[in-house]
């Protein structure tokens, strides 16, 4: 009796030979290099997800070994107390993560911010750093450096009504960091726009050479409507990052920049 494999042979030499004759002449090897090939590209998405499970990891090994007394009591009781009571902890660890990262969240001052919270914080004294781009501009923001601030004025109206100065700064070699895939962009920035889901591949984690640049302070005038102010500011930025940054930015120039000393562009 003919098994599966043998019918399956002989029907596909018989229906589509130069099929056949392709998938014969298919040597694993090939496959093999096609694999050891797009490695660097699989690993580079994987990276960033890597590093998120490091770091939850991390903290729920802490989590569960603040425990360990309890724990240790309840599984010398009986075994399934101590599962429960290992659950118990688990679930627990839910709560726990996002209580660390609101704590953190407080430790470094990082809020998303009113006008008037940042007025207040200017007026005691405090230096505030704001990214007008947000989450837009470090998703979708591309090699070319364009600034992504739409038409957002809400770091203008502080520093007019503050009356301080605005510093404006940019990292070097940032965008080469980690990136988004090109083909992904515009269709998954509709969406984000329609509904704010932060819905894009990240891949990367490069260790590429990064250097913060400061520009000089610009000081508001009173005469100044938010909107001018905030497309000052702007323009002052962008000239900042074109005379600093290499555009378009490179991933392998930017490893590059580690070992080899970087000349400086021509203005």
């Amino acid at each position: 009796m003919m098994d599966f494999w043998s019918y399956f042979h002989v029907n596909i030499s018989t229906v589509a030979p130069g099929l056949y004759a392709y998938v014969s002449m298919l040597d694993i090897n090939y496959m093999r290099w096609v694999l050891w090939l797009v490695y660097p590209i699989i690993i580079s998405f994987l990276l960033p997800l890597i590093l998120a499970f490091c770091l939850v990891a991390s903290i729920l090994f802490l989590h569960f070994y603040s425990y360990r007394h309890g724990l240790r009591q309840a599984y010398a009781k009986d075994f399934w107390h101590g599962a429960r009571q290992s659950l118990a902890v688990l679930w627990d660890f839910h709560g726990y993560i996002w209580h660390i990262v609101r704590i953190l969240m407080e430790a470094f001052k990082v809020s998303p911010g009113t006008v008037q919270s940042c007025i207040n914080l200017l007026n005691e004294g405090h230096i505030l750093a704001i990214a007008p781009g947000g989450l837009r501009e470090a998703l979708f923001g591309d090699e070319y450096y364009q600034i992504m601030w739409s038409k957002r004025v809400g770091f203008a109206k502080v520093a007019l009504k503050a009356n301080v100065p605005v510093i404006p700064m940019f990292t070097q070699n940032i965008r080469e960091t980690f990136r988004t895939p090109g083909w992904s962009r515009n269709i998954l920035r509709k969406l984000y726009e329609k509904t704010r889901w932060p819905l894009l591949p990240i891949y990367g984690g490069f260790p590429v050479k990064l250097k913060t640049i400061f520009g000089e302070p610009i000081y508001p005038d009173q005469s100044e409507s938010p909107e001018e102010f905030a497309k000052k500011v702007e323009c002052k930025l962008q000239e900042l990052i074109n005379k600093h940054q290499r555009i378009p930015g490179s991933i392998l120039q930017s490893l590059l920049d580690r070992v080899v000393k970087r000349k400086p562009k021509q203005s």
